[in-house]
């Protein structure tokens, strides 16, 4: 049953959503505490970010043990009890799948630092080269170089990530084993399927050096290569034994990649970058304006070229949407448009935490206020370069992953309803006015309208299973119909402060202006759903 193609499944940020101790960090209890908020946004499954036992290099993308939980979110009790109410609701768990590399504390990599162990080799081990020469060229996703030596073994291992991420070696079969025995660990308590985190990289075909590029040097040595599809092919026999989900996330693909990775025997469908990379020159930290043409032909193409899409505007690693897809002048409204967009495309919605309030980016001013390994990494790179602080501090308060991180925001009171403690992330200030608690009985608010919109989404099959049907990709208005059978639906948005026009007509089903009747006619930052 693909219960996913019907499904809104919402992401959460454990160390940012509900913290329940007075810590001042988000816990399992805490999103126990939450789970009617998520019923009552017509969520059918949540996506949790790791909860893993981790030493928080990269806030539990470092994972030391897959089959503990980090003391600092609770229990394994906690987790079963989760599973469990979620499950009252008819809201899934799916699990944070972290498995192209793991920590340096975990039991594997502290074991395979002995050469005589039998877990020698299950992460890349090389030496140098003649005087302190790297193993190869390589440069890794934080903006450095992706060899750390080991005093212990007095070799180099290899982390495409941060320095306590070391990547698994594929090549050896007892890792893949490995693997596919944590997969039934957590199925067998009850998860309904995976999000795959930097899925298509797993392999490496080769550790030989490659050819100079602005990043990523040496990465056509493991992107989407035939090695990671034999591996995801292995990992759907177990998803298939317990009837599975499997979304992952993939770096650099194009549609056809895309395709590829989503046969049935692999995984279900994919999250893909190229509308996220449409405000940015080659880099994420080199951003441009922002051009609504652009956005709209990218979303056209995976629409067209894929049969089905994992839609997402926001997650843990990307800037809010609203300061970069809509208007901060026009916050209530461009965060309805942005909605009806994500609520209306044919795929899967992901809705990440905050999200359905219109929280923003983060208003810190300083280094010192961010937690996120990969901004700090940037950080020390455009120093090397020179780049004056003022400017450093431009490219990186745009682009940080903390943009997303900051708590949710359930009240305007201290601690904003998520903390009694001193928050892990500070809170933005903002919090006083956009909040779950001014919202919740506003029918006007941004939450209202997601919660109405959800509602429409799961009322109407042509909505979840319609066909995608280009209509306008012009420089502001973009707009589409979906079709099932008779019934054809229009989306009309309008990604400006000027009216625009359009030629879709069709009776009003909603119109975040509050219109009943349409001309034609779309004010700033509308949009329209016609049928």
């Amino acid at each position: 049953m693909e219960w996913w193609k019907d499904a809104i499944i919402y992401q959460i940020y454990p160390r940012s959503f509900q913290d329940s101790n007075g810590d001042g960090i988000g816990d399992i209890p805490g999103i126990i505490s939450r789970l009617d908020h998520l019923q009552e946004l017509g969520v059918g499954a949540v996506w949790l970010s790791p909860v893993y036992k981790s030493p928080n290099a990269d806030n539990g993308y470092d994972i030391s043990d897959y089959r503990e939980i980090n003391p600092e979110y609770g229990t394994m009790e906690d987790m079963e009890r989760l599973i469990a109410e979620a499950g009252k609701r008819n809201i899934r768990i799916i699990m944070d799948l972290v498995i192209n590399h793991t920590s340096t504390d975990h039991y594997w990599f502290r074991q395979s630092r002995d050469k005589t162990s039998g877990y020698a080799d299950y992460y890349y081990w090389r030496h140098g080269g003649p005087d302190g020469a790297l193993p190869n060229n390589w440069t890794g996703f934080f903006g450095e170089d992706c060899w750390e030596f080991d005093p212990e073994r007095c070799e180099y291992y290899l982390h495409l990530f941060a320095r306590t991420q070391a990547d698994l070696n594929y090549h050896n079969p007892a890792v893949l084993e490995e693997v596919r025995d944590i997969l039934r660990f957590w199925l067998r308590k009850g998860v309904a399927g995976f999000r795959c985190d930097v899925i298509n990289i797993l392999w490496k075909d080769s550790l030989e050096s490659g050819r100079k590029r602005l990043a990523l040097t040496g990465s056509e040595h493991y992107l989407s290569l035939e090695g990671t599809h034999r591996i995801l092919r292995q990992l759907r026999e177990v998803l298939d034994e317990y009837g599975a989900f499997a979304v992952g996330e993939t770096v650099f693909v194009s549609p056809e990649q895309a395709r590829a990775l989503c046969r049935e025997d692999e995984l279900d469908m994919v999250f893909s970058f190229e509308h996220m990379e449409c405000d940015q020159y080659f880099l994420k930290w080199f951003k441009r304006k922002f051009r609504p043409e652009a956005f709209f032909n990218c979303l056209t193409k995976w629409q067209k070229e894929l049969a089905w899409n994992a839609l997402y505007l926001e997650n843990h690693d990307q800037p809010r949407s609203i300061p970069r897809f809509g208007s901060e002048a026009h916050w209530k409204e461009s965060g309805k448009l942005l909605a009806t967009l994500l609520l209306t495309l044919r795929g899967t919605p992901f809705i990440y935490q905050g999200q359905e309030i219109g929280m923003m980016n983060f208003d810190f001013d300083r280094m010192r206020q961010l937690n996120d390994v990969e901004s700090k990494n940037v950080e020390k790179v455009l120093r090397r370069f020179h780049i004056p602080r003022k400017l450093r501090w431009k490219i990186i308060s745009r682009t940080s992953r903390d943009n997303a991180r900051t708590p949710f925001q359930w009240s305007g009171g201290e601690g904003a309803g998520f903390t009694d403690g001193r928050p892990w992330l500070g809170i933005n200030r903002n919090c006083q006015e956009i909040n779950l608690a001014s919202q919740e009985e506003d029918p006007d608010s941004i939450w209202s309208w997601y919660k109405d919109l959800s509602r429409l989404r799961r009322e109407n099959g042509v909505l979840r299973r319609g066909s995608f049907v280009p209509l306008e990709a012009g420089e502001q208005v973009f707009a589409y119909r979906r079709e099932l059978g008779e019934e054809k639906w229009t989306v009309a948005l309008n990604f400006s402060d000027k009216p625009a026009r359009v030629s879709c007509r069709g009776g009003v089903v909603r119109s975040n202006l509050g219109r009943e009747t349409f001309d034609g006619n779309l004010g700033p930052w509308e949009a329209v759903i016609l049928r």
